[in-house]
Protein backbone atom coordinates (compact mmCIF):
# COMPACT_ATOMS: atom_id res chain seq x y z
CA UNK A 1 0.00 0.00 0.00
CA UNK A 2 1.60 3.27 -1.12
CA UNK A 3 2.04 6.09 1.34
CA UNK A 4 -0.52 8.90 1.29
CA UNK A 5 0.65 12.39 0.36
CA UNK A 6 -0.18 13.70 3.86
CA UNK A 7 1.96 10.98 5.45
CA UNK A 8 4.82 11.66 3.03
CA UNK A 9 4.62 15.37 3.86
CA UNK A 10 4.94 14.56 7.59
CA UNK A 11 8.00 12.44 6.87
CA UNK A 12 9.45 15.23 4.74
CA UNK A 13 9.05 17.76 7.56
CA UNK A 14 10.62 15.34 10.04
CA UNK A 15 13.55 14.71 7.68
CA UNK A 16 14.11 18.45 7.21
CA UNK A 17 14.06 18.97 11.00
CA UNK A 18 16.56 16.14 11.49
CA UNK A 19 18.81 17.57 8.79
CA UNK A 20 18.74 21.00 10.41
CA UNK A 21 19.52 19.59 13.87
CA UNK A 22 22.37 17.44 12.60
CA UNK A 23 23.76 20.32 10.56
CA UNK A 24 23.73 22.53 13.64
CA UNK A 25 25.43 19.81 15.66
CA UNK A 26 28.16 19.35 13.05
CA UNK A 27 28.73 23.11 12.91
CA UNK A 28 29.03 23.23 16.71
CA UNK A 29 31.51 20.32 16.75
CA UNK A 30 33.57 21.92 13.97
CA UNK A 31 33.78 25.18 15.88
CA UNK A 32 34.59 23.33 19.11
CA UNK A 33 37.44 21.39 17.47
CA UNK A 34 38.73 24.59 15.87
CA UNK A 35 38.66 26.36 19.26
CA UNK A 36 40.57 23.47 20.85
CA UNK A 37 43.30 23.84 18.23
CA UNK A 38 43.51 27.59 18.71
CA UNK A 39 43.64 27.38 22.50
CA UNK A 40 46.52 24.89 22.61
CA UNK A 41 49.61 26.41 24.05
CA UNK A 42 53.11 25.40 24.96
CA UNK A 43 52.36 25.53 28.67
CA UNK A 44 49.75 22.77 28.52
CA UNK A 45 50.68 19.48 30.20
CA UNK A 46 51.05 16.41 27.94
CA UNK A 47 48.26 14.56 29.74
CA UNK A 48 45.91 17.50 29.14
CA UNK A 49 46.86 17.51 25.48
CA UNK A 50 46.11 13.79 25.28
CA UNK A 51 42.70 14.31 26.82
CA UNK A 52 41.98 17.18 24.42
CA UNK A 53 43.12 15.08 21.45
CA UNK A 54 40.92 12.17 22.55
CA UNK A 55 37.95 14.51 22.90
CA UNK A 56 38.65 15.98 19.48
CA UNK A 57 38.86 12.49 17.93
CA UNK A 58 35.51 11.49 19.46
CA UNK A 59 33.93 14.72 18.22
CA UNK A 60 35.23 14.17 14.71
CA UNK A 61 33.98 10.56 14.66
CA UNK A 62 30.53 11.65 15.83
CA UNK A 63 30.33 14.39 13.22
CA UNK A 64 31.42 11.91 10.52
CA UNK A 65 28.53 9.62 11.48
CA UNK A 66 26.18 12.60 11.49
CA UNK A 67 27.36 13.55 7.99
CA UNK A 68 26.53 10.01 6.85
CA UNK A 69 23.03 10.35 8.26
CA UNK A 70 22.65 13.70 6.48
CA UNK A 71 23.55 11.97 3.21
CA UNK A 72 20.86 9.36 3.91
CA UNK A 73 18.37 12.13 4.73
CA UNK A 74 19.24 13.85 1.44
CA UNK A 75 18.63 10.55 -0.37
CA UNK A 76 15.23 10.19 1.34
CA UNK A 77 14.29 13.77 0.39
CA UNK A 78 15.38 13.03 -3.18
CA UNK A 79 13.16 9.95 -3.19
CA UNK A 80 10.23 12.06 -1.98
CA UNK A 81 10.74 14.40 -4.94
CA UNK A 82 10.98 11.41 -7.32
CA UNK A 83 7.86 9.80 -5.87
CA UNK A 84 9.75 6.70 -4.72
CA UNK A 85 9.89 7.37 -0.96
CA UNK A 86 9.09 4.23 1.01
CA UNK A 87 10.38 1.90 -1.71
CA UNK A 88 13.50 -0.19 -1.08
CA UNK A 89 16.45 0.87 -3.26
CA UNK A 90 17.60 -2.75 -3.52
CA UNK A 91 14.51 -4.93 -3.84
CA UNK A 92 11.82 -2.48 -4.95
CA UNK A 93 9.60 -3.70 -2.10
CA UNK A 94 7.70 -1.26 0.07
CA UNK A 95 9.44 -0.29 3.30
CA UNK A 96 7.02 -0.82 6.20
CA UNK A 97 5.63 2.40 7.72
CA UNK A 98 6.80 1.33 11.18
CA UNK A 99 10.38 1.22 9.88
CA UNK A 100 10.01 4.65 8.31
CA UNK A 101 8.59 6.00 11.55
CA UNK A 102 11.61 4.66 13.42
CA UNK A 103 14.17 5.58 10.73
CA UNK A 104 12.57 8.08 8.32
CA UNK A 105 15.70 8.13 6.14
CA UNK A 106 15.65 4.33 5.63
CA UNK A 107 16.06 3.47 1.97
CA UNK A 108 16.00 -0.31 2.34
CA UNK A 109 13.84 -2.92 3.98
CA UNK A 110 15.28 -4.60 7.06
CA UNK A 111 15.96 -7.78 5.07
CA UNK A 112 17.87 -5.90 2.36
CA UNK A 113 19.78 -3.91 4.99
CA UNK A 114 20.82 -7.11 6.77
CA UNK A 115 22.02 -8.68 3.50
CA UNK A 116 24.00 -5.56 2.68
CA UNK A 117 25.63 -5.49 6.12
CA UNK A 118 26.59 -9.16 5.74
CA UNK A 119 28.13 -8.43 2.34
CA UNK A 120 25.59 -10.53 0.49
CA UNK A 121 24.57 -7.63 -1.76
Amino acid sequence: MALKKSKIEKFKQRLLEMKFQLGSSIKFVSEDVKNLEESKGYSQHQADEGTDDFGKTISIEVSTKEQGIIRQIDRALEKIEQGTYGVCDVTGDEIPVKRLEAVPYANMTVAAQEKMEKGMI
